[in-house]
């Protein structure tokens, strides 16, 4: 076990599968706030895949890596954050980006994460901007994204709508 599985809490139903020789992985996670509101931020328009899009925290998973470590390491090196506890297993999708590089698995999960929440130390060569987007605001997700390329604007929309009570 890592360090990060050491340290990282994860709650009793939540499904963490486990890559199989050759499937190309990829995380995600869903951070809210105090408020409520979720957190996600916009690719550089220079960025092979999904150029100028919203997109929430998380990236590939290396070979030999476990998703909950590649979960952990995305949200440190992407927001400075560190990621606390794994709330719920929003969804599992397979996708084809438009990078040439073929199928990915991905699996979504909404977290808890400490850090200064209000000071993201975003990765600025991969990002140019970053929000907070309760309900009112989820459209916005949908910018340069085509007619069913809705993933990150649905994941968002569910976690507002499911957020589970904070204990």
């Amino acid at each position: 076990m890592s360090d990060d599985q050491h340290r990282v809490a994860v709650d009793d139903d939540v499904e963490i599968p486990v890559p199989s020789d050759g499937e190309v992985w990829a995380v995600g996670a869903v951070i809210l706030n105090q408020d409520g509101k979720a957190f996600a931020q916009k690719r550089s328009p220079h960025r092979r895949l999904f150029p100028d899009c919203w997109d929430i925290v998380g990236g590939h998973v290396e070979p030999g890596e476990s998703l909950l470590d590649a979960l952990a390491r995305e949200v440190e090196e992407e927001t400075g954050w560190r990621l606390r506890r794994v709330r719920r297993l929003f969804g599992l999708t397979t996708w084809i980006g438009d990078d040439g590089d073929g199928t990915r698995h991905e699996a979504d999960y909404l977290v808890e994460v400490d850090g200064d929440l209000h000071h993201p130390a975003l990765e600025w060569s991969k990002h140019t901007a970053y929000d907070w987007f309760g309900p009112d605001d989820l459209p916005r997700l949908k910018e340069n994204r085509a007619p069913g390329e809705y993933l990150i604007h649905d994941l968002l929309a569910k976690a507002l709508q499911d957020r589970p009570a904070r204990p």
